[in-house]
């Protein structure tokens, strides 16, 4: 019997293991099955209107938002610098953030089979061979944009390469273990692209408030990648993956995500009033009382409305983002 048939067959044992307490319903459970036969298919096959699906843009936002974070903070002309904002949106969102997905789709075909069949590789639209295609090539156009920007952006893009190789490739895989993987990805999808934003623009070192606010959101957003693994719990607890709601279960990881983004939230008000900045301070503080009340339906009823406080409530957090950088311009 050949290894992937071995995988498969246990994954069919323990979806099946599975089925009653998860609540999957047989057509479900037939769905996934299908999906776990796709993705190690030999062969290479390649549906290109899956491929923007594959490159998952839904997840473009948060890098992009932090560039642009990171571009406004230095206090210099947006209009002055269109060209550099434009291409930086491009790198950290349809190319470097794009490449993270199609990356990471690939080393997590067969979860995905059972969090989410309708992926491109699980639903055989896009076979894993012709992935790593789409891969290299966002890598390849990520570089030339990058190297166009500055040569250093480029040497940091290539670093964003190594931490999503990091994420969900071996030997590493960090993403194993909720605790380190959310962290590199929080600092992959805000730290990291705040700062090339500061970088491009003044091509000097950030100040240390710049690099303050980098930090500080980028640990607050692994509240929200922890919030963004509750929809592959069922999948994460067959494959042995360590997700933070298999760890401490759903309920105790929505308020541990709570406390994480409150706590960075707070940090950085806390460098507003340091810097007298009142005005701001005060925005940035409304944002967080208004996420309270979320947070206690969030917590009340964790695995129903995780998705729904991903959509509604972090994005309080991520205008918090843009008003401490507003709050931090020299």
């Amino acid at each position: 019997m050949s290894a992937v048939n071995v995988v498969s067959q246990e994954i069919r044992e323990a979806l099946s293991e599975h089925v009653e307490s998860s609540k999957i319903s047989d057509e479900k459970r037939q769905e996934i099955l299908r999906a776990i036969e796709n993705v190690n298919r030999p062969g290479f096959h390649l549906k290109l209107s899956a491929v923007p699906q594959l490159m998952k843009p839904v997840t473009w936002f948060p890098p992009m938002w932090a560039f642009t974070c990171g571009v406004v903070s230095t206090g210099e002309s947006v209009v002055e610098h269109w060209s550099i904002l434009l291409r930086g949106l491009i790198l950290a969102g349809p190319l470097m953030c794009a490449m993270s997905q199609t990356m990471n789709d690939y080393f997590d075909r067969e979860v995905d089979a059972i969090n989410e069949p309708q992926r491109p590789i699980p639903a055989g639209l896009i076979s894993k061979s012709a992935s790593w295609i789409v891969t290299f090539s966002l890598i390849l156009f990520g570089f030339i944009i990058a190297w166009s920007i500055h040569p250093y952006v480029m040497y940091i893009s290539f670093v964003g390469v190594l931490m999503s190789h990091a994420y969900s490739g071996p030997p590493l895989r960090a993403k194993q273990n909720g605790w380190f993987g959310n962290l590199i990805v929080g600092f992959a999808y805000e730290g990291v692209a705040w700062l090339t934003g500061s970088f491009a623009i003044t091509q000097g070192v950030p100040s240390g408030d710049t690099i303050a606010m980098a930090v500080i959101f980028s640990l607050g957003a692994h509240g929200i990648m922890t919030l963004n693994d509750f929809k592959s719990v069922v999948g994460d607890t067959i494959k042995g993956v360590k997700s933070i709601p298999v760890q401490l279960g759903e309920r105790n990881a929505a308020i541990l995500a709570c406390v994480v983004m409150n706590a960075a939230q707070l940090s950085a008000i806390g460098i507003l009033v340091y810097n007298a900045e009142y005005v701001f301070t005060a925005f940035a503080l409304l944002l967080l009382i208004a996420q309270l009340p979320m947070q206690k339906i969030l917590i009340q009823q964790p695995h129903e409305k995780a998705i729904w406080y991903n959509s509604f409530g972090t994005l309080l957090y991520v205008l918090a983002m843009m008003v401490c950088a507003f709050g931090i311009r020299p």
